[in-house]
């Protein structure tokens, strides 16, 4: 009888050559590593005897377990880490640690690393990450590697992805909890799954449940060539609304045209306010949609219609200015502030979520753009482009 080639694919085989081996049987570390280590030239044909393939594997494997229980190193990956917070020079690309899933979590290999403006906060400072070193990024995709104890329905070779906590995406591999993985659809690429999940999600809940978009409303949409304003304007598009987006260069009025906005105001010739009202004739929006903050703020608040919607789920210009509650009575507006982890905090969420973004996508309501792609290992280079407004759509982090 003779062996097909020995790889990963056939453990099987390698257990029947070694039914005595329990370190082997047993021990998922030395499993992984040796696979990593066998040779492509150790195979077998029908020249070769099964005898001689055996005592070459036996070997191999002994010296291959020998190695790596004797050496006390862990196993490492790469990833970005922050030691200080500060402009895009403190992502450093360094060798980590990540170890092995506990009781409810998966090793996922990332095929895929969404970057967002969020994982620019967090470099900052603006907003304040838990640790100190640590790994930025929000959203990835890829393929599950291990499955800790108690997990059920995920299970090694699986395509999932995920966004929100825990933040750690910018990384070749990670641990996370395995109710924060979703099932991929087979028709959805990685780096499209990876590219939407966070910003996808962010669009439903903005358009379905924070202010729930009808047929008929005008809606307002700063930054709508960006990651985020590019899905907003073609699902409130869908839903019947009339889209005005806002946009920063000529260039990009051409895609926000293309994504379903039906007026487009270029934010630097022209004061968006005056050109909402002589849009809507003076009556204002239904809601706006802010992702700018500090520069687009106030006048948002101008252009809204009496009971409008102020969402406010951003600021990449900076914070802000406090309001007064005076500054809503006027016309009785309401002002939100709101996070997607809020609104998938539970699993039935995250999942009702993340399907009618992927259905969105495979009916072709949705045209996911992504516009980018940069190694993992040149972070730095994407967070400087993404924050100087070189960028459109989505962009991608490839490990």
């Amino acid at each position: 009888m003779f062996l097909p080639r020995i790889t990963s694919q056939f453990h099987c085989d390698l257990r029947l050559l070694l039914p005595s081996s329990r370190l082997f049987h047993c021990n998922p570390i030395v499993s992984r590593h040796f696979f990593k280590r066998i040779p492509s030239s150790l195979s077998c044909s029908s020249e070769t005897p099964r005898c001689d393939l055996k005592l070459g594997a036996e070997n191999f494997i002994a010296r291959a377990i020998s190695s790596r229980v004797e050496s006390s190193a862990p196993e490492m990956v790469k990833a970005i880490r922050v030691h200080e917070v500060g402009g895009p020079e403190v992502l450093k690309w360094e060798d980590v640690d990540i170890g092995e899933p506990k009781e409810g979590e998966v090793r996922v290999r990332n095929k895929a690393i969404g970057l967002n403006f969020i994982d620019v906060y967090f470099r900052k400072g603006d907003y304040k990450a838990a640790t100190m070193p640590f790994t930025p990024g929000m959203e990835a995709a890829g393929v599950v590697t291990a499955v800790g104890p108690g997990v059920n329905d995920r299970k090694v070779g699986d395509l999932v992805a995920y966004a929100g906590n825990p933040m750690g995406s910018y990384s070749e591999e990670q641990i996370l909890p395995a109710d924060k993985v979703v099932p991929v659809p087979p028709s959805v690429d990685p780096t499209i799954a990876a590219s939407v999940m966070l910003k996808g999600m962010t669009a439903q809940f903005l358009l379905r449940r924070c202010y729930k978009v009808e047929p008929g409303n005008i809606v307002l949409v700063h930054a709508a060539a960006g990651g985020v304003g590019s899905l907003l304007c073609q699902w409130a598009n869908s839903l019947g609304a009339t889209v005005i987006g806002t946009i920063s260069t000529k260039e990009k009025a051409i895609q926000a045209k293309e994504d379903g906005c039906h007026h487009v105001i270029i934010s630097k010739e022209e004061d968006f306010v005056a050109r909402v009202n002589e849009i809507t004739s003076g009556n204002g929006v239904n809601v706006v949609y802010d992702s700018v903050g500090k520069d687009t703020f106030q006048g948002s608040l101008a252009c809204l219609k009496t009971r409008g919607y102020m969402v406010s789920f951003g600021q990449s210009s900076g914070p802000a200015d406090p309001v007064p509650l005076s500054a809503l009575a006027a016309k009785s507006l309401f002002l939100t502030r709101p996070s997607l982890m809020q609104y998938t905090a539970t699993r039935d969420e995250l999942l009702e979520a993340a399907q009618e973004v992927f259905a969105n996508i495979e009916s072709g309501t949705l045209r996911v753009r992504v516009n980018h792609t940069y190694p993992l290992f040149e972070a730095a280079r994407a967070h400087a482009d993404l924050e100087s407004r070189k960028t459109t759509g989505s962009v991608v982090l490839i490990p």
